[in-house]
């Protein structure tokens, strides 16, 4: 159970590059034909108490015969060997290659005894090689599994996404426990008019074994459960999950919860269903793989749901005692807490102030690679922060989106840091959010919007130069990625100063059209005391009688 209630730190620092990961993730997944432009689109919130988030970045090339790639674990930064370099690597950016290519993932551990401690590929390093050398999903997962294959597979269970600008697909892994090289595994595609999400629970149960054009699996996925005693049922029964990550009480109410909420948000069905599971009332219970979505969604519709805390659910947290006066739809950690010998948990949404960073990859067939490919980033919880679009051509990365030891990390705090100045605005918005979250909506929406609306300019100048040259293109795409992110993190420096000054001291100044107003003498204009609600004094009340009865 402690993986669903302990956030990992990751810091890991090797070759050029800084990588991170935590065992407490969110993927979203939309089909080219649930999307309102054809894009594929993927989602990642990577959570993790503590980690620094960065951009990661590999400069592809060519490589001579006999080099060889160091293998470090994602979690630790423990050498684990190395294998043979690929004749040929691509760039990478983000989560996203230059050929639209995106993995992402959530951990779901699994049976403990199945962790292979000798192996020498673990899941960080399964997805920056796949990036690092594929031109498809179908080619990222057969060179996952290949290599977990040939070199056996070191990690925890995990649920992988892998998508390119015209398919989406689940991977689930897990590996053989030690003395049994490699690892089992499924993948099966989402259909294109569907969505689709995981979060740190495996989702996929029973699956179709003669498919395949949309499943793909080990040979031994069934057989090797038989011999382990976690199956014995007929074949066409075998569920993936049931096998190889039961279900517990945290892998329904902590992870899939977050899964819930994102079909009660976007699929058209009726999700009310499936709460008596949510609830950890129904032990034996599960939810589709995917489900069609109520309208074509947007790039903003996925933005949005990772920005989601169950509201307007049974499950809203804005109105209980743990919210506060300000109605924050945050709980600090741990998960779970033992009172009077009885175990009580808070809930766990999408949207979690331990976000590290958070991606939204946008691919499309109906471009060239260098510009269809957009990764939408972002270096806090995406409910205090702006998705900033990055194109997967670049040549250059913000630096205000890297790790730079001693100048900006996890203990160094920089204003150049995308990571520092995203996390000084949420956490003084965190204890006031229904005070200061409408100021820093405002602001992130400005942003999203400005975007959004640049987004069809630049790509229709990229497009009008790239068959002449390309070169061209993508130093456009460059130069308007790095100006993006000045843009963010200079909105977010005055919306720091904004924020200080409208709410100092717990109280509100005056301001219209967004400035501050001042008296006709010169001096700063109305302030008043809101204090706390009506609603929140009710409760003061009810805890403390008449104490603070005015007599």
């Amino acid at each position: 159970m402690k993986r669903f209630l302990v956030s990992i730190l990751t810091v890991i620092l090797h070759s050029s590059f800084f990588v991170l990961h935590s065992s407490a993730c969110t993927n979203f997944i939309v089909g080219k034909k649930a999307s309102v432009d054809g894009s594929v689109m993927v989602s990642y919130n990577a959570d993790s108490y503590g980690m620094y988030g960065t951009m990661h970045r590999h400069v592809g090339g060519k490589h001579a015969a006999g080099e060889m790639r160091k293998i470090y674990e994602w979690d630790t930064n423990k050498y684990l060997g190395e294998i043979p370099e690929a004749a040929v690597t691509y760039n990478v950016v983000g989560q996203m290659n230059e050929h639209q290519v995106t993995v992402t993932e959530t951990t779901f551990g699994g049976r403990e005894e199945l962790v292979d401690s000798t192996g020498l590929i673990d899941y960080g390093s399964l997805i920056y090689i796949a990036l690092e050398r594929s031109t498809s999903a179908r080619h990222a997962i057969q060179i996952m599994t290949d290599l977990v294959a040939k070199y056996g597979y070191y990690s925890e269970g995990e649920s992988f996404t892998v998508a390119d600008k015209n398919e989406a697909w689940i991977l689930e892994m897990v590996g053989k426990g030690p003395g049994s090289k490699g690892a089992v595994w499924v993948a099966v595609r989402i259909p294109d008019d569907c969505i689709s999400a995981h979060a740190n629970q495996s989702r996929i149960t029973r699956f179709n074994m003669k498919d395949k054009k949309n499943v793909m699996y080990s040979k031994d996925v069934v057989k090797f459960a038989r011999q382990k005693g976690f199956f014995s049922g007929k074949t066409a029964d075998f569920s993936f999950r049931d096998a190889y990550n039961p279900l517990e009480f945290g892998g329904i109410r902590y992870c899939d919860a977050r899964v819930w909420s994102f079909f009660n948000t976007y699929a058209d069905a009726d999700m009310s269903q499936y709460i008596p599971y949510i609830n950890g009332e129904d032990m034996k219970g599960e939810m589709p793989l995917y489900l069609k979505p109520k309208r074509l969604m947007s790039v903003q519709d996925v933005q949005n749901g990772m920005r989601d805390h169950y509201e307007g659910t049974v499950f809203d947290i804005r109105h209980d005692l743990g919210a506060g006066a300000y109605e924050m739809p945050y709980r600090p950690s741990p998960l779970s807490k033992k009172v009077d010998g009885k175990t009580y948990f808070n809930e766990r949404p999408i949207s979690t102030q331990q976000t590290s960073f958070s991606f939204v990859g946008q691919m499309r067939a109906s471009l060239p690679d260098a510009i269809g490919g957009v990764v939408w980033w972002t270096n806090d919880d995406a409910n205090m922060a702006a998705y900033t679009p990055i194109y997967c051509s670049v040549t250059e990365v913000p630096q205000c989106y890297l790790r730079q030891v001693d100048k900006q990390d996890e203990i160094t705090f920089s204003w150049k840091s995308a990571f520092w100045l995203e996390n000084t605005v949420s956490n003084m918005v965190y204890p006031y959010y229904s005070k200061m979250y409408p100021d820093l909506r405002a602001a992130l929406d400005e942003l999203e919007s400005y975007y959004k609306q640049q987004q069809a300019v630049i790509e229709k100048n990229a497009v009008a130069s790239y068959d002449q040259n390309k070169d061209k293109a993508v130093e456009l795409l460059t130069k308007y990625s790095l100006d993006a992110a000045d843009k963010m993190m200079n909105r977010w420096q005055e919306l720091f100063q904004f924020l200080v000054v409208k709410h100092n001291d717990m109280v509100l100044k005056e301001t219209k059209d967004g400035k501050f107003t001042r008296s006709k003498y010169g001096l700063g204009g109305k302030v008043t005391r809101p204090g706390y609600s009506e609603d929140y004094w009710r409760k003061v009340i009810k805890e403390t009688g008449n104490r603070y009865l005015s007599k």
